[in-house]
């Protein structure tokens, strides 16, 4: 009681009308939509939907083609790229096939418009009315900042497939996705440590164990994300081996371990499969240290996210890489994120 009090003087002081659960429930909608995006981003990589839109039009792009003639002015610069040249236009793409792809680029680029508005808008209005508290103007702006950046990571993306190849870089798409997650891990945290305020109590801090379990998140969500690019799924539909094997035949090493290591769909599939375990056990440390804590409800979600998350990835190979089970491991993928986050964040909480 007595940090909440002084927390309000202070606040007072500056002669502000704080309102941290007002911007917690705001960044909440912004986190659910970002994990709307990374679902609808993993089907537009999944239906090879990415390169459909070769233009990038923050302003005018918002709206999709009006009519015929907007049509085939969109089908004829997709015919020009390396995937309609090579891949869809022997495998004679008709305009129909085409309008389905463009639909999911389409969304996906309406969603990112719309988390930047989402995000922007309602930070200015709080803003304006002097309702972010001290020492969360430079973070909120951060998380802006790097919402722009990603908007700047995905074309940057999409370019790398619209003239040498069939397919996006598995590094840029990398990038995209590890911008994306690590734009909703600020955002929970962010929310969580308002929240805590709401309560008057003080800010949570990284600990050694939550530093451990994010980084060893964040490798796997890498790893993950080039097996992606590289549609490494596809190389083995058995689980727990690989071709009958425990470790795959197949992988180049001629290039060296290190080239092997980033771009060998082989290698990185076995590796995504068993760094799996490894993250596990640190995360299993983890909720079971929250638990003693007295935190039963952080440690029950961390539980149960990363057990649907095998299951799903099990499920996922074995079903030859169906659509919507790959989007379903995508789903929770990011909401591991955001409860691990919540658990380092309680691991931190200070009285």
């Amino acid at each position: 009681m007595v940090a909440k009090a002084d927390s309000t003087m202070a606040v007072l002081e500056a002669g502000q009308t704080v309102r941290p659960l007002a911007l917690v429930r705001w960044l909440w909608a912004v986190a659910a939509l970002i994990i709307a995006i990374v679902v609808v981003g993993g089907i537009t990589r999944l239906t090879e939907s990415g390169l459909s839109i070769t233009e990038w039009k923050p302003v005018s792009g918002a709206l999709p083609p009006l009519s015929e003639a907007d049509w085939q002015a969109q089908f004829a610069a997709y015919q020009q790229i390396p995937q309609y040249t090579e891949v869809n236009g022997p495998a004679g793409m008709t305009l129909a096939q085409y309008k389905f792809i463009f639909f999911w680029e389409w969304v996906h680029r309406l969603l990112a418009r719309l988390i930047g508005l989402a995000f922007a808008l309602p930070l200015a209005w709080f803003w304006l009315k002097r309702a972010i508290p001290q020492g969360y103007k430079p973070r909120l702006l951060a998380l802006l900042a790097l919402g722009g950046l990603q908007g700047v990571v995905g074309w940057w993306m999409v370019s790398s497939g619209l003239s040498l190849d069939v397919k996006v870089s598995h590094f840029r798409l990398a990038a995209h996705l590890l911008l994306a997650l690590t734009a909703l891990a600020g955002i929970v945290w962010t929310a969580l440590d308002l929240r805590a305020l709401a309560r008057g109590e003080a800010r949570s801090r990284l600990t050694g164990w939550g530093i451990m379990a994010l980084a060893a998140l964040l490798l796997q969500l890498f790893l993950g994300a080039l097996v992606a690019g590289l549609r490494a799924g596809h190389v083995a539909n058995d689980w727990p081996l690989m071709m009958g094997r425990f470790f795959p035949a197949g992988v180049d090493w001629s290039r060296g371990p290190g080239h092997a290591l980033l771009n060998d769909p082989f290698l990185l599939h076995f590796l995504h499969r068993w760094w799996a375990w490894a993250l596990v056990v640190i995360l299993i440390v983890m909720a079971r240290r929250l638990r003693r804590q007295g935190a039963r409800p952080v440690s029950i979600a961390i539980h149960s996210a990363f057990g649907t998350q095998i299951l799903l990835g099990v499920a996922t190979v074995m079903s030859g890489i169906a659509i919507w089970l790959a989007v379903l491991h995508q789903l929770i993928g990011a909401v591991l994120v955001a409860v691990t986050v919540w658990g380092a964040h309680g691991l931190g909480r200070r009285p």
